[in-house]
């Protein structure tokens, strides 16, 4: 039993902020106490402005909900916009650094803005427009907030989603993690309706719904939802996939630094192996590694790290590459003769 009441406050405060209704059982089970000091902690709760209702029933249930104003003790008004803000532009881009923890963050937020501020919120989305690398698809902030929801109160889950092929179907779920991999965001979840474990592009997915009702969680086959979805990746790439090599005139640590990740990893290497990428031993280096991706996606990605490089294979690759050259070349004919 936690004797400590400031601590309990906080813990039963921690648990309301998950955007579902708690029965009173299941609080004074989780915070070891008896359902009697339960309720007196809720009216402790909503003395210090904590907008916490409650539904009638035989084991009766809470819910924090939006209020009047935003509950003291953690942030005003201005802040709280900033937040926000900030939250739904990096969640939107799955930008490296930008985890699940930050889509949690915003779910909470969201939840208890009153409603002028989350007007604010809004507002300002939509008058902005981020500058982003475009190595991402652009998500709805809601979207990922809705599929946090569901994650953090182990609520089933249903959505439209549109697969690679253009084939639209409707999922029924138990969403387990949300995983940005640092360009894209993925849902590992249960899929009801084939009996097994599936991983969704957020980007394809569509009118997300909570259904309400409740599940306990299954035990993911690989443990790690990250490893999991590494191993999806793996299986799921089909015949479009090709094997590049690459050498370029410049250290490893360079071309790393300016090269997205999911490219792969370049490795310094000597004049013996640095192919036609030119510059001397040590200041080369060479990228080896697979992908699906467009071969003038690629290409472009190559062309923008701003250094010599020689594509060794595969021949369609080298194909791009000049394509793309001939084609910025020409694009500038113009002005040369000019």
């Amino acid at each position: 039993m936690t004797t400590d009441t400031p601590a309990r406050l906080l813990q039963l405060l921690s648990l309301l902020q998950t955007p579902r209704e708690w029965p009173g059982g299941e609080l004074a089970d989780r915070l070891r106490v008896s359902r009697r000091t339960v309720r007196r902690d809720i009216d402790r709760l909503r003395e210090l402005g904590y907008p916490v209702q409650a539904t009638k029933g035989s084991d009766g249930g809470y819910r924090l909900v939006a209020g009047k104003a935003m509950p003291p003790l953690v942030l005003d008004d201005e802040e709280a916009v900033a937040i926000a803000v900030g939250l739904r532009a990096g969640a939107g881009h799955a930008l490296e650094g930008v985890d699940e923890a930050s889509v949690r963050a915003l779910a909470k937020l969201e939840q208890v803005l009153p409603a002028r501020l989350r007007h604010r919120v809004s507002t300002l989305q939509a008058a902005t427009t981020p500058l982003t690398s475009g190595d991402g698809a652009s998500i709805a902030p809601e979207t990922l907030t809705v599929i946090a929801s569901t994650v953090a109160g182990q609520e089933r889950l249903r959505f439209g989603y549109r697969a690679k092929d253009g084939i639209e179907s409707r999922r029924l779920t138990e969403p387990y993690r949300l995983v940005s991999t640092g360009r894209r965001w993925y849902l590992v979840a249960y899929d009801l309706d084939r009996g097994d474990w599936r991983t969704f592009r957020v980007d394809r997915v569509s009118d997300p719904f909570a259904t309400g009702a409740r599940f306990t969680p299954r035990e993911l086959p690989t443990g790690s939802a990250a490893e999991y979805l590494r191993r999806s990746i793996h299986r799921r790439l089909d015949s479009n996939e090709y094997t590049y090599d690459v050498t370029f005139a410049a250290p490893a640590e360079w071309v790393a630094a300016r090269l997205p990740a999911w490219l792969g990893r370049p490795e310094d290497i000597g004049d013996d192996d640095r192919g036609d990428g030119g510059g001397d031993g040590g200041g080369s280096c060479r990228l080896r590694a697979s992908t699906s991706d467009p071969l003038e996606w690629v290409a472009m990605r190559l062309a923008l790290l701003g250094c010599e490089f020689t594509v060794r294979e595969p021949v369609a690759l080298t194909e791009c590459v000049r394509e793309l050259g001939g084609r910025l070349a020409r694009a500038g004919a113009p002005d040369l003769q000019g």
